[in-house]
């Protein structure tokens, strides 16, 4: 194997019985969430308590616990509740958190700047230079997108020292993790925080845009297979995969043990005899029982998508079997001394895992890899009358109940003529293990950080000439052409072939033109759109477009950074995360599309443009209807999803994702699915204008030329004029409701 450490089996918990579960078969680390800020808002999830209880426990096995910290946070959840949810953890010594916000993870490292950081897969890492970005923040580990290949997970892996893990086992989701706004803009419970609805898994009917429709009843075309990667173990490790990751906080313990389980029993056939490594048929069946949604997959780490990944139903199967919860003992080794005319004396003996923080040596300097101590309580008597025997001292020691230890070894140094109240051996037994375990979980505890600081609030003037400010996003060389002509425009955003044509019209002339990067960044960014584009900005070009990270980070390690609007799928939901991109130095952000009115007014948005129309993707995927149910002709063209209630959604195949004209097998090509309703804030403007936001966007993706530019006129009409608000057909996304 190319890494040089020991791999670690990451499982999941979403109650406490699940992690005790989880040690119990064998897990190197758990992640768990907290009463605050867990993706599965719907688990069990643990107290505060329990999460104390959770860090100690793990300690004393020599294991990890994770706290997942990986939802979007409002500024009031920030300010008012992260600090102190955070504070125990951490002086207790809480492994790691797992992030995905960038205010938080500003946060985090400016306030406890010794707790490991693991970037989530909620951040769609997806690339080397999202990776490097990462690293320079101290990040030390990162959870890639899941729909990465081994080939990409080993460019990341040669490209950065920090640690990378991936899923393995468990539910897939169909859109890209932290990309998927669906299930919040449909129904007001955002996968963003934890809520998903998962109406992925739901039936639609599907037709083409020649009204041929699939005539499959109640299929389910975004419902993924679980993965089960058994089979791929070396492979995946060989990639430079450190941490295997199970998915499963939603489920039983029972489910917990038996994959964790499995996964220990083939990972320490790997490690003692690699030509030994092979995968039973009975073993394979096991897990299927155990869950399948449609049978199992193994992902995306030989694939990049296609019809044997889908369940194409949301049936969900369990077989007869069984999984035994077992609870893991620490062995620990005891000398009990009991003499007349002295007091009792227990000595315990603990020896330390390794990765053990603390580093114990004896007089001479030589590791000594364990903890002892030594406890003394009341004084021995001559028995007067019926001596206690060593079987009965025995017997009284030996009850160490539900502590985490059992006895390896109990030397009984005694005389033959004794007595010593039970009540005493009992005070002896619990002192010592109370002892032995504050000595282990010393060594991994804190000290209470310094007070926390917070980025400053907006002091917000209302300047009326920011509202002048308009921009629009184009996909299509017809949109572009035909807005580029309105005398209201102060810039647009534009793939390469519509940005060619406006460069050598010279319209960077009288308009500001941006390049907009695809929605998902994949293997290298083609040398000749960063060519072109410098070429560009030479001319007159103002910047990017930026909606990823992998895309950011290649525009950064370029020098670009102070050329980038960054677009809503990099979110800006608190002004932390908007002081993070201000750090950065880029020309703008883009408020989030998820905040209600309200929530939007307490965000600093003097440097972020505000979204008033388009058809917003409420998916990113790498899948791609039309291949899994017609065929694949490479053809940037579309499907459409019609759901129970008439509804009808745009599947649009991004084949070229950078507009080269390049559509090669290599090409990573993807999926966006749009809403049925365009949003817009049409006659909201008054609202609006109360923001603050430095200029308004207008999105232009499935829309005519003519009809885009009928609407940016209406808009036009309303904001800078005081025009009466047509009744087009709007939804207001979250402008009202808000996310939960």
């Amino acid at each position: 194997m190319k890494n040089k450490r020991k791999p670690e089996l990451l499982a999941p918990a979403g109650s406490y019985e699940a992690f005790e579960a989880a040690l119990g078969a064998g897990a190197d680390a758990v992640y768990v969430g907290g009463p605050d800020f867990g993706a599965r808002a719907y688990a069990k999830n643990f107290t505060q308590e329990e999460l104390i209880s959770a860090i100690r426990t793990a300690h004393i096995h020599g294991k990890k616990l994770y706290l997942t910290v990986n939802t979007l946070l409002k500024n009031r959840e920030l300010k008012e509740r992260l600090y102190r949810s955070l504070v125990p953890c951490y002086e207790e010594g809480l492994d790691a958190v797992i992030v995905q916000d960038f205010g938080v993870l500003r946060f985090i490292r400016r306030t406890f700047p010794d707790l490991p950081v693991h970037a989530s897969t909620q951040m769609a890492v997806t690339g080397p230079m999202g990776m490097r970005f990462l690293e320079k923040l101290g990040v030390t580990r990162v959870v890639p997108a899941r729909e990465l290949s081994l080939e990409e997970l080993s460019a990341m892996h040669q490209a950065s020292p920090i640690e990378i893990e991936s899923f393995v086992h468990g539910a897939l989701c169909y859109s890209i993790s932290g990309q998927c706004l669906m299930s919040s803009i449909l129904g007001g419970r955002s996968g963003n925080r934890g809520r998903c609805a998962q109406p992925c898994r739901l039936p639609y009917g599907v037709r083409d845009e020649n009204n041929r429709w699939v005539k499959w009843k109640n299929i389910c075309p975004l419902s993924l297979k679980d993965i089960c990667t058994l089979d791929l173990l070396p492979e995946i490790l060989d990639a430079g995969v450190i941490s295997l990751k199970i998915e499963g906080r939603m489920k039983q313990p029972e489910y917990t043990a038996g994959v964790t389980g499995m996964y220990r029993k083939y990972l320490d056939i790997l490690e003692d005899n690699r030509e030994a490594f092979k995968v039973s048929d009975d073993d394979r069946k096991y897990l299927l029982d155990i869950f399948s949604r449609g049978g199992s997959c193994q992902g995306y780490y030989r694939q990049q998508n296609g019809p044997s990944m889908m369940a194409f139903s949301n049936q969900k199967k369990t077989g007869n079997v069984s999984s035994e919860l077992k609870k893991r003992k620490e062995k620990i080794y005891g000398n009990l001394t009991l003499f007349a005319g002295h007091p009792a004396i227990l000595e315990l003996s603990y020896k330390a895992h390794e990765g053990f923080r603390g580093e114990r040596r004896d007089a001479i300097g030589q590791n000594v890899g364990e903890i002892s101590v030594s406890v003394s309580a009341g004084e021995v008597q001559p028995a007067r009358e019926r001596p206690l025997e060593e079987s009965r001292i025995r017997r009284q020691m030996e009850k160490l109940g539900n502590t985490e230890f059992e006895w390896e070894r109990l030397d009984i140094h005694m005389d033959s003529n004794i007595f010593i109240p039970v009540g005493t051996l009992n005070e002896l037994r619990r002192n010592a293990f109370s002892i032995l375990e504050e000595k282990i979980q010393a060594e991994y505890q804190r000290k209470q950080p310094g007070l926390p600081s917070y980025a400053p609030e907006e002091t917000r003037t209302l300047h009326p000439e920011n509202l002048q400010k308009f921009y629009v996003s184009c996909e299509t060389l017809e949109q572009a052409a035909a807005l580029g002509a309105s005398r209201f425009l102060t810039g647009l955003y534009l793939p390469i072939p519509a940005m060619k044509d406006c460069m050598e019209e010279g319209l960077y002339r009288d308009k500001e033109l941006y390049l907009s990067t695809p929605y998902v960044t994949r293997g290298k960014v083609p040398e000749e759109f960063l060519a072109q584009a410098e070429t560009w900005l030479d001319m007159g070009m103002k910047g990017f477009l930026v909606r990823n990270l992998e895309s950011y980070g290649a525009l950064k390690e370029r020098g670009l950074e102070k050329k980038c609007v960054i677009d809503f799928p990099l979110y800006t939901w608190n002004n932390e995360a908007v002081a993070f991109w201000d750090d950065e130095g880029v020309l703008r952000t883009t408020m989030p599309v998820e905040l209600n009115e309200k929530e939007l007014r307490h965000r600093n948005n003097s440097r972020s443009e505000f979204l008033v129309y388009g058809y917003l993707p409420l998916m990113q995927s790498a899948q791609c209807v039309r291949k899994n149910l017609f065929r694949c002709d490479k053809k940037e063209s579309y499907m459409i999803l019609k759901d129970r209630y008439d509804k009808e959604f745009s599947s649009v195949c991004v084949c070229d994702p950078w507009k080269t004209g390049n559509t090669k097998e290599k090409q990573y090509c993807y999926n966006i699915l749009y809403n049925s309703l365009p949003y817009g804030l049409l006659k909201e403007h008054q609202q609006v204008e109360k923001l603050g936001a430095k200029a308004l966007r207008l999105m232009f993706t499935v829309e005519p030329a003519r009809e885009a530019v009928k609407i940016l006129e209406e808009f036009v009409g309303v904001y800078l004029y005081g025009k009466t608000p047509s009744e087009r057909v709007f939804t207001k996304g979250h402008f009202k409701r808000g996310a939960e």
